[in-house]
């Protein structure tokens, strides 16, 4: 095993100019075009790994996104490579011996001392080909489309350190070189499940990571639309608008704006039912009580439209009307309620078509 004593400086360069179109002059296409040095990434073998306790799978297609997780574990001061290694074997531990998973969920970790080390056994060859993905368990059903990066730590509030920050924009930035993926096609794991993770603080920086890695790359950044986190005892309008849409589905929940009570026990069954909540992927388990968010609004959210009537309509007015638009709440989709749900869609960029659909809630909702 080969052990590097100095974390050396990870100054990457574009390996080449980007095109202008999906292929280049060259023939190259775009994606292959701007593909970068590696960055130093100690691999399973390095950290001592124990062997997948059954195949891995690699998929013959490359993911579209990454997923940014936090190992909810503790905020360590010790930043060495030695540390890094242990972590990675611990994680590795929990998520065969506890979950029940063939090997470690995520295909990359990275320390709060900015050490990157492979996860899942063979993610770092297939990164570095840049033609197909290695399965990992680490977000439900975005795995077969996605990377996963455990980040070392618990960043509900504690602040993200420099080491980590720079290593992940370099990992990100690697990754989205290698596959052509969008720089603003990067999440959190709260952003597909009823989790806090990345947590609060991590989560509040990855449009400053998207933008980051946009600028290492070449590419431009569309700041992604996503379903809100629902926590408890948060108030407001996209409470009393899940409150609406559970009662369109025949539960019985108080419609009061606050998540809590019947409304958290009601939307937190749902969730596990449709796959929104899922075994930890992180290093030590972080008890995460009630939460909605991720795939547990495509469950919940129907399509309406002229002439719909009931507490689902009763949803689009409150979210209609908490953004200053004015609508009456009387749960019936008539002319006025039409006319301002095609102002709202035209706002946003969407088809106008006066029909609540899954991207105009996603729009009404986050």
């Amino acid at each position: 095993m080969v052990l590097r004593g100095v974390q050396v400086a990870r100054r990457v360069l574009l390996a080449g100019g980007l095109a202008a179109t999906a292929v280049g002059a060259s023939g190259i296409p775009v994606w292959a075009s701007s593909r970068r040095a590696a960055p130093e990434i100690l691999s399973t073998s390095e950290w001592k790994a124990r062997e997948p306790s059954s195949p891995v799978q690699v998929l013959d297609q490359r993911p579209v996104k990454i997923v940014v997780h936090h190992t909810a574990s503790a905020n360590s001061e010790d930043t060495s490579q030695e540390h890094a290694m242990e972590l990675a074997r611990q994680i590795q531990d929990f998520h065969m011996d506890s979950n029940g998973w063939l090997d470690t969920g995520q295909n990359f970790t990275n320390s709060r001392g900015g050490w990157l080390l492979e996860g899942r056994h063979k993610s770092l060859a297939v990164l570095t080909a840049g033609e197909q993905h290695v399965l990992g368990a680490h977000a439900g059903e975005q795995n077969s489309v996605s990377l996963g990066i455990e980040n070392e730590g618990t960043y509900v509030d504690a602040k993200v350190p420099d080491a980590l920050w720079d290593s992940l924009v370099e990992l990100c930035s690697y990754m989205v070189a290698q596959y052509g993926i969008d720089a603003g096609e990067i999440y959190g794991h709260r952003d597909f499940m009823a989790t806090e993770c990345p947590g609060d603080v991590l989560y509040a920086r990855l449009p400053e990571l998207r933008e980051a890695v946009g600028a290492a790359t070449g590419k431009a950044v569309a700041q992604p639309v996503v379903w809100p986190l629902l926590q408890p005892d948060v108030r407001g309008p996209r409470v009393t608008a899940l409150q609406l849409l559970l009662r369109a589905r025949g539960e019985s929940v108080p419609v009061d704006g606050v998540f809590a009570g019947r409304t958290q026990e009601v939307a937190g069954r749902l969730a596990a039912e449709w796959g929104a909540v899922g075994a930890s992927c992180s290093a030590t388990r972080m008890p995460e009580p009630g939460l909605f968010g991720g795939r547990g609004w495509d469950g919940l959210v129907p399509e309406v439209g002229p002439g719909s009537a009931g507490d689902a309509v009763r949803a689009v007015q409150t979210l209609l009307i908490s953004r200053g638009r004015y609508v009456p709440a009387d749960a019936r989709f008539a002319d006025r309620t039409v006319s301002v749900v095609r102002e709202f869609q035209a706002a946003a960029g969407l088809p106008v078509t006066g029909v609540v659909d899954r991207a105009t809630w996603l729009r009404l909702l986050g």
